[in-house]
């Protein structure tokens, strides 16, 4: 039954709920992770609900307002539970830089998070303005850097190497679009072979498994985790430098 009072049918139980703005970006997102975004339109997710369109404009102002929404859904939920961006710079539990592994975490997060609705990434690609969701996200990230002992202006540069890396995918170093066909694959090769013997090389030594790819190309999880990995082994270092250039050359630290 069609209501056009802010109702809708719980699917399971058959009662009618209170329709509110969380229950709307939660079934949006759902619809978006089976088929895609392009399928999420406001009629569409108005009979997801049993109600009429109308309805779901006291809840989001449009489709641009309710694609914002979903995204911070998302990434509300990737960082649900952190509490590490307060930890010291020193030891904790053993752990010599709890910074770099509640990063590693928190990025990693992210990718499953992304994997888990692809539909996102398009999203926060064209994004203009970050939301609160998103500035929370950014906010704990920076709070990981400074609490770890980096400089705010070694930070800002690190922010900067990480990119796109901050929210779990890398973007595609090669953006061409893969061969319809196997023929069509080996007729490409033999193209590359003679004039661009190099990118054909690496690209012959290179394995990936479908299932862990994030957008298009060759952005696996190993090599997500490869670049991450050394990022993070850069920063410290970086970290390190920038703490023996502070330290006066006729102080000796402590044993």
């Amino acid at each position: 039954m069609t209501t056009i009072d802010g109702e809708a049918t719980d699917r399971t139980t058959g009662r009618r709920a209170r329709l509110n703005r969380d229950a709307v970006l939660r079934r949006a997102v759902e619809l978006a992770d089976a088929e895609s975004l392009d399928a999420v339109s406001m009629r569409r997710l108005a009979g997801e609900l049993d109600v009429v369109p109308m309805a779901l404009y006291k809840h989001v102002s449009g489709k641009d307002d309710l694609t914002t929404g979903m995204l911070d859904l998302v990434v509300r939920g990737i960082a649900h539970g952190d509490d590490d961006t307060g930890l010291p710079a020193s030891s904790v539990d053993g752990e010599p830089d709890p910074w770099r592994s509640a990063l590693r975490r928190r990025i990693l997060a992210a990718r499953a998070s992304l994997l888990e609705h692809p539909w996102a990434l398009a999203v926060i690609e064209s994004s203009t303005t970050p939301t609160p969701a998103v500035l929370d996200y950014i906010e704990g990230t920076i709070a990981l850097f400074l609490n770890g002992g980096f400089s705010a202006g070694l930070t800002h540069q690190l922010m900067h190497a990480l990119g796109s890396r901050l929210w779990g995918f890398t973007h595609e170093l090669f953006p061409t679009p893969p061969p319809a066909s196997a023929d069509e694959a080996a007729a490409a090769a033999a193209q590359l072979a003679d004039r661009y013997p190099c990118i054909l090389r690496i690209a012959d030594a290179a394995h990936h498994g479908r299932d862990t790819i994030l957008g298009p190309g060759c952005d696996d999880q190993y090599e997500f985790e490869f670049t991450l990995d050394l990022l993070l082994d850069g920063f410290e270092a970086r970290r390190a430098a920038e703490r023996r250039d502070a330290t006066p050359r006729d102080v000796q630290p402590k044993a």
